[in-house]
């Protein structure tokens, strides 16, 4: 199967949280999405990897991706390394994507980062065609996607673009808080995390909100960028 856009995230949740509402609008749109997770957050303080696995399924159909994988890194550990790069080469072969999105470039959890140089160096290798993987037993051809876009997470990062996510907030929503381990619940005994608090909970709306105001709309979503984003003329901006 082929895919418009994989997006890459260091943990289960980090795509629904980044760019969740982005994913759904595409998807309306026809795009096929899937996503590829690292690790399954095995070192989270809340909940456990199996219960993550069947939250991160949930939010998949709550979202409408076609496809979800996880490499199985090892969470907080996992290093930018050739073993890993092939690994995500092999993915990003298997679905060859135009647009991958990944982790923020700079962000608090460790993990972000370097997933998202992780992502970024495999998806340039991908198009290296010297570099052999394969699938099934059958060599699979480069394939090196069109562009490379990051999501920002945790810090408020100053997008290099934006995109109009109005109509999608609910969707993502949904999707991040199938997550239902890792987010706040009233009745629930588990310990306190940075993102377990109403506060956060209230912020993923807020900052979207945030965003929205400032172009214009209701609803924003913020995207980094390695390269100049081109267009064709002036009247592709809005």
């Amino acid at each position: 199967m082929k895919l418009d856009i994989l997006a890459i995230g260091a943990h289960p949740d980090d795509v629904e949280l980044g760019c969740g509402a982005t994913i759904a609008k595409e998807i309306a749109a026809g795009k096929k999405v899937g996503i590829l997770d690292l690790t399954r957050g095995e070192l989270g303080t809340r909940g456990t990897p199996e219960i993550r696995e069947k939250e991160a399924n949930n939010a998949a159909k709550i979202m409408g991706v076609l496809v979800r994988e996880n490499l199985g890194l090892a969470d907080g550990f996992f290093e930018n390394n050739k073993e890993n790069q092939l690994k995500i080469i092999e993915v990003i072969r298997k679905y060859q994507p135009e647009i991958v999105l990944c982790n923020a470039l700079d962000d608090r959890h460790i993990d972000h980062g370097k997933g998202s140089k992780l992502a970024s160096d495999a998806c340039f290798l991908s198009g290296l065609r010297r570099i052999e993987t394969s699938q099934d037993n059958a060599s699979q051809d480069a394939w090196r996607p069109k562009q490379v876009y990051h999501y920002i997470q945790w810090k408020s990062l100053t997008p290099d673009f934006v995109v109009d996510v109005t109509g999608f907030i609910q969707t993502k929503l949904d999707a991040v808080f199938a997550y239902e381990s890792q987010f706040y619940k009233a009745d629930v005994n588990e310990p306190i995390t940075p993102i377990s608090g109403t506060n956060f909970k209230d912020s993923i709306r807020y900052r979207a909100q945030d965003l929205g105001r400032l172009i214009g709309t209701e609803y924003a979503e913020g995207f980094n960028v390695e390269r100049f984003v081109a267009v064709n003329s002036l009247d592709d901006l809005i």
